[in-house]
């Protein structure tokens, strides 16, 4: 009895292990729907239950993140008639926060569109449900089902025992694990892999899952010898795939969860005793190596270490040695220069490549503790979308500000500068939602919301893989604030900026919304937004994009010689109607940066509203140091109201 509880004790942890490791990746919320089902059933009153369906809604929107699975319950009396409304949403355990937030409002969208008291929306990636009752036991109903792919898998018959094999394992193990999760790999024929994932909702018994995958294990099996598979019930998803759609660090160590055969039960002990100690050397062994790096570090000059840490704030570079990293801030080496400064390339002493950036900003910025305080915030923004800030310097009135090496240049290079780039469908629209899932994490992620001011194309760089990183975040931040009647001191570039910001220096998110959606007219025009070398009716961009909207001409506006590179007109007409939407004259029917990354996301039909005509900034003489010289600009279009 002893051993036994010893072996228990030792599953226990490795469970433990197991999920403390699964750490889930910011990837892709997955929004294909697989299945959806509207039930009428009449309400007592339709605006009522709209009205608490909406509540419950944004309530597992709101609470899904944290935990991968949600639920809200609303009702509403009057008189003798009540609605009430059950709603539940859940994640598959490797999606990340962001990426289940994203993929529930997708649902949440769709289930809106039910208009009725039952609605089911099963995607890949996530599950949502509501029905006028609780129904968060249920686990098989009449809605269990397998989706099949199209293709044979290569050598069928091994193939198919090999993920018959897999399917059968997922489905013992998943019960049995905490979370209700499991996802595997098995090495097939011809040195493929197969890909296997199952999981169970969290709000059903253990019993109840069992009974769920054995009813999908039987559906699922039929997909084969087809090379993907996916089967789905009430409370549980089950999937194979020939190709890997779950991050590798999902994967679980499914042995402890198998029956053992007559005879090696030991050996199954081993390795679970096995794995544990190796798991505790292996912490050891990490932990001698990061105090031999502290230490090692202690004896470098501040300015050689590579990069600032997370919780640390930035690392104080030594300013000699700036210098002759840039060789004296060597016009040779300068990247380029804008409303914040000069950029300078410089390789420090361990031949890493940084960008140097010397900052002119008015000498009431620079009180110490202030700009430290800043620059702090800023160097804690760690989003693959966003340039990070490795550290800073400070010389007597100097502040220069050391940044991640680019070596793809900015945006507006690629587009129309010296080192144009023919750019395919693919590569602008990656540009575009990265562009906009790092400001949606600077407004809406970041613990405190950070308003860019001056996104536009020479402040969007492409790292090797031409992937977007927002620069220059959070800069506006050290400008002195201005005393006077307007709230906040300006900071924008004509042609991208707001027109209520540059007028009237009203400052909201909506503001990076507004100038995000001249970007990606840019973006898919390969056009400067302000041009004066174009003919007369194509030298604003927003001007002309709107002029072949209304003339149902809109697709003229895509560069030529991109139609070659495979693009859909489809998608192409919901990026642009998404960016109309963006430059709207009224701030609140603009789109939030989070509900634009949705809209990129969804494999679903949008139904866009018609955009209302943008207000345009049309006057060269627009003083964009203060705003209160708002008498110099010329609006056209309008800025009232629908």
């Amino acid at each position: 009895m002893a051993a036994r509880g010893r072996q228990v004790e030792n599953m226990v942890m490795l469970i433990i292990l197991s999920s403390m490791l699964r750490v889930p990746i910011r990837a892709d919320p997955e929004t294909k729907l697989l299945y959806y089902q509207c039930d009428y059933s009449p309400s007592s009153n339709a605006t009522r239950f709209e009205r608490i369906l909406n509540a419950a809604l944004a309530s597992v929107v709101k609470e899904v993140g944290a935990y991968g699975f949600a639920t809200a319950e609303e009702d509403a009396s009057t008189g003798t008639a009540t609605d009430s409304v059950f709603v539940l949403a859940q994640c598959r355990k490797d999606k990340s926060p962001a990426d289940c937030v994203d993929c529930i409002k997708v649902a949440g969208n769709k289930a809106r569109s039910c208009a009725s008291e039952s609605c089911k929306a099963y995607y890949d990636g996530c599950y949502l449900r509501y029905e006028n009752h609780n129904f968060s036991d249920t686990y098989t109903d009449a809605t269990h089902r397998a989706f099949c792919g199209q293709a044979n898998a290569p050598d069928s018959s091994s193939f198919s025992a090999t993920g018959r094999t897999l399917i059968s394992d997922l489905c013992t193990a998943t019960p049995l694990i905490k979370d209700y999760f499991a996802a595997d790999t098995r090495q097939g024929p011809s040195n493929t892999t197969i890909y296997g994932l199952a999981f169970c909702l969290s709000s059903i018994q253990r019993n109840s899952c069992q009974d769920c995958l054995k009813t999908a294990q039987e559906n699922i099996i039929k997909c084969f010898p087809r090379s993907d598979g996916r089967a789905i019930d009430a409370g549980c998803y089950l999937r194979y795939d020939s190709k890997p759609f779950f991050p590798s660090n999902a994967t679980t160590y499914l042995t402890p969860f198998l029956p053992t055969v007559k005879g090696k039960a030991s050996s199954v002990k081993s390795i679970i005793i096995g794995v544990v100690g190796g798991g505790f050397l292996v912490c050891l062994i990490t932990c001698l190596l990061l105090l031999r790096k502290q230490m090692m570090q202690k004896g470098q000059k501040k300015g050689e270490i590579e990069g600032a840490t997370e919780l640390r704030g930035p690392e104080n570079f030594d300013f000699k040695a700036l210098k002759k990293a840039t060789n004296n801030f060597d016009q040779a080496n300068k990247l380029g220069e804008g409303g914040f400064g000069e950029v300078f390339k410089g390789t420090l002493k361990t031949g890493k490549v940084v960008a140097v950036k010397k900052l002119t900003l008015g000498r009431s910025a620079f009180a110490t503790s202030e700009f430290e305080s800043e620059v702090k915030l800023i160097s804690n923004v760690h989003h693959r979308n966003l340039v990070r800030l490795l550290g800073c310097c400070r010389q007597g009135q100097e502040r220069l500000l050391i940044y991640e090496y680019m070596p793809n240049s900015s945006l507006d290079r690629i587009l129309y500068g010296k080192n144009k780039k023919l750019l395919s469908w693919k590569e602008r629209f990656n540009i575009i939602l990265g562009t906009a899932r790092g400001l949606a994490y600077l407004h809406e992620e970041f613990h405190v919301c950070i308003i860019h001011r001056d996104i536009k194309s020479s402040n969007i760089l492409l790292d090797d893989n031409f992937q977007a990183k927002i620069a220059d975040f959070g800069l506006a931040r050290l400008l002195p604030n201005d005393k006077s009647h307007i709230s906040t001191r300006f900071a924008g570039t004509l042609g991208y900026t707001a027109p209520e910001y540059a007028t009237r220096g009203k400052l909201t998110e909506k503001v990076d919304t507004y100038s995000f959606g001249v970007v990606v007219l840019e973006i898919v025009s390969g056009r400067k937004c302000i041009d004066l070398k174009q003919p007369p009716h194509m030298q604003y961009l927003l001007q002309w994009v709107w002029s072949l909207y209304e003339d149902n001409k809109v697709l003229e506006v895509v560069e030529s010689g991109n139609q070659m590179e495979g693009y859909s007109e489809e998608e192409v007409m919901r990026v642009i109607n998404l960016a109309l939407q963006c430059i709207q004259a009224s701030v609140s029917h603009r789109p939030s940066m989070s509900e634009v990354v949705t809209i990129l996301l969804s494999n679903d039909e949008i139904d866009f509203q018609k955009p209302l005509q943008p207000a345009l900034v049309d006057g060269e003489s627009l003083a964009y140091g203060t705003p209160s010289y708002q008498s110099n600009a010329t609006i056209t279009g309008t800025l009232s109201a629908r």
